[in-house]
């Protein structure tokens, strides 16, 4: 977990997910970006309890916005970390990213991933809680961004796991 330390009065933004996509979500930590990040190993969700204590660490009295991909791990750890942090009093919004166009036609949108337009919807997130929104107003300008918003991924390298160190690189088929 990494936390802005000088998050202040405003409306706290966190995201996460799996390692091996870096630099997100660690690199938009950052003034008018996020105040907080939660990361889990190689393409599986932070802990539900990691993601609360993030919550706990940055949202001050004007609650947190959550700014989730559109996996199942995700959506289920985030999500249970914003109803244990509600029943603990704090004010949290939760804005699910599905935003693949390479399926589009083929399924419907809420099913789609949530992909590198999440980096889009952190700016616009974190300049609506810099620039004073409330909790209620900066998820609704984020769900009204992330609804219609489209981009398609592509990888050029094997993923790295920041923990170990390790590699999941296809094995060469040359012998």
């Amino acid at each position: 977990m990494l936390v802005r330390r000088d998050t202040g009065g405003t409306v706290a933004v966190i995201s996460g997910g799996g390692s091996g996509h870096e630099p997100a979500h660690d690199g938009y930590v950052g003034a008018g970006m996020l105040s907080a990040a939660v990361a889990g190993e190689v393409f599986t969700s932070p802990p539900v309890d990691a993601v609360l204590a993030a919550i706990r660490a940055s949202a001050g009295t004007k609650g947190a916005l959550l700014i989730v991909e559109n996996y199942t791990g995700d959506r289920l750890n985030f999500g249970l970390a914003v109803e244990l942090a509600r029943a603990q009093g704090i004010p949290v919004e939760i804005v699910i990213v599905a935003d693949d166009v390479s399926l589009r036609g083929r399924i419907e949108r809420g099913q789609r991933r949530g992909i590198a337009g999440t980096v889009l919807v952190h700016k616009i997130a974190g300049a609506t809680a810099a620039g004073g929104a409330s909790l209620e107003d900066g998820a609704a300008a984020v769900r009204h961004a992330a609804a219609y918003l489209g981009t398609m991924g592509a990888r050029s390298a094997a993923a790295r796991c920041r923990a170990s160190r390790s590699s999941l690189a296809r094995p060469s088929s040359k012998r």
